[in-house]
């Protein structure tokens, strides 16, 4: 265990490189005013925390940057999360009363914002919600091989995305699909509707569909709208202000990775936990997130957790800051996702 003198060393070399990406030297943190050490003293405690591994020392700066330990240890017992400036109260409470009516505007402003309060990049799974079920599904042709498919739930939230018409399905086979749909598949949860299909309609559109393996492919083009998961992202560019990801060849696999939906999806549900989670360089299991932060936590509709939020940052990321925003992100989404799904 660190002593109480060293501990104070680390939090404010950690603290001061958060803000400057500077090497800190001795003589800076000699400076600060809750500091009564000599320079010498110090520099010997820097010393012992770099061979504890705690610090690193870049080239042949005289001064010393936090390491993955550093920032862990920092995290797990140094950290005080700050409360949030008045104007981002404000902020946060005005998204919130705003005209939000529906969940996907909800979460979409709330990538946006989170990235704009925390000066990094933003991750939003968008919720899964078993309990939202179909209200109406309309399929409107655009040309002969093109149309366009639109689902409504119960809870408003309407969804629509441009689908290819395989060749030979004709006007009337497309309306007498949607029919059967509609009759049979209203009121079944969103989660559930291929299953459902599988499950107890295929006879039926075997019966009355002539051209039935191209309707299940058009059907299957229909679900592919992100039921399992959307994913919205703020902030994308902020990567490229960082002192970190200025050598291309470092940045372009993060980029590449925040472009694949089904990893990033995949890469927030590892992180669903209860609470902030916080993973730190090399704790992040993808190659590409060896240099970053990413801090997590969950929202919920009614007690059960249905979506994470996320920020993504370089590790010399504001940890103190960062929490304390998520904190407040992820109850007054729960309250809101909550309200708007009664």
């Amino acid at each position: 265990m660190l002593s109480e003198r060293q501990q104070l060393i680390l939090q404010m070399i950690i603290e001061d490189y958060v803000h400057s990406a500077e090497p800190v030297g001795s003589r800076t943190i000699s400076k600060r005013g809750q500091v009564k050490f000599s320079p010498a003293t110090i520099r010997n405690e820097m010393s012992d925390l770099e061979d504890l591994g705690f610090l690193e020392q870049p080239h042949t700066s005289a001064g010393r940057i936090p390491s993955q330990k550093g920032y862990r240890f920092y995290v797990d017992h140094l950290l005080n999360p700050s409360g949030l400036a008045s104007v981002e109260v404000m902020e946060l409470q005005k998204m919130y009363v705003d005209t939000i009516d529906e969940m996907e505007r909800m979460v979409q402003q709330t990538a946006q914002i989170l990235s704009s309060l925390t000066n990094y990049t933003s991750l939003v799974l968008g919720p899964q919600v078993q309990e939202v079920k179909l209200r109406h599904i309309q399929l409107i042709p655009l040309t002969e091989r093109s149309a366009v498919a639109i689902l409504v739930t119960d809870k408003g939230h309407v969804e629509n995305k441009t689908v290819s018409v395989p060749e030979g399905i004709s006007t009337e086979e497309i309306s007498k699909f949607v029919e059967i749909l509609n009759k049979r598949m209203v009121g079944v949860p969103m989660n559930h509707l291929k299953s459902r299909l599988y499950s107890e309609i295929m006879s039926e559109l075997r019966r009355y569909m002539e051209h039935y393996d191209e309707v299940m492919t058009l059907f299957n083009q229909i679900l592919q709208s992100g039921h399992d998961g959307r994913v919205y992202l703020g902030g994308t560019a902020k990567i490229l202000n960082q002192p970190e990801f200025q050598n291309i060849d470092k940045l372009r696999p993060l980029l590449d990775m925040l472009e694949a939906n089904d990893t990033v999806i995949q890469l927030l549900n590892q992180q669903a936990a209860p609470g902030i989670q916080v993973r730190i360089g090399l704790e992040n299991e993808m190659e590409s997130l060896k240099d970053c932060s990413l801090v997590t936590a969950t929202y919920q509709i009614n007690g059960k957790p249905v979506g994470t939020i996320g920020v993504l940052g370089p590790t010399r990321m504001d940890y103190g800051h960062v929490i304390s925003v998520m904190g407040h992100f992820a109850n007054r989404m729960s309250e809101q996702l909550t309200r708007l799904h009664k």
